[in-house]
């Protein structure tokens, strides 16, 4: 028989379970994920955005998440094109 401790604390089967669970990786996208949930909730007052025409009216946080959205797009264009 092994006179090891058994248990969370000793690292047994729970304890070893939440280290893998928290990772480095996932505490950062925990936290990066919060951040954007505040600054939704900070931002949800309307503005008026022109792009060449019509006058838009949306949130604040909308408007900057389609804008995160093309810019990731077209990120993802120039790298793929810069390949070939």
């Amino acid at each position: 028989m092994s006179s090891r401790p058994k248990g969370p604390a000793a690292g047994g089967a729970s304890g070893g379970r939440l280290r893998e669970l928290a990772t480095p990786g996932r505490i950062a996208l925990l936290a990066v994920a919060v951040l954007a949930l505040v600054f939704v909730f900070e931002n949800t007052r309307h503005v008026k955005i022109r792009i060449i025409g019509p006058e838009v009216s949306m949130p604040l946080w909308l408007a900057l998440a389609a804008m995160l959205v093309v810019g990731w797009l077209l990120g993802r264009y120039v790298s793929v094109r810069g390949r070939r």
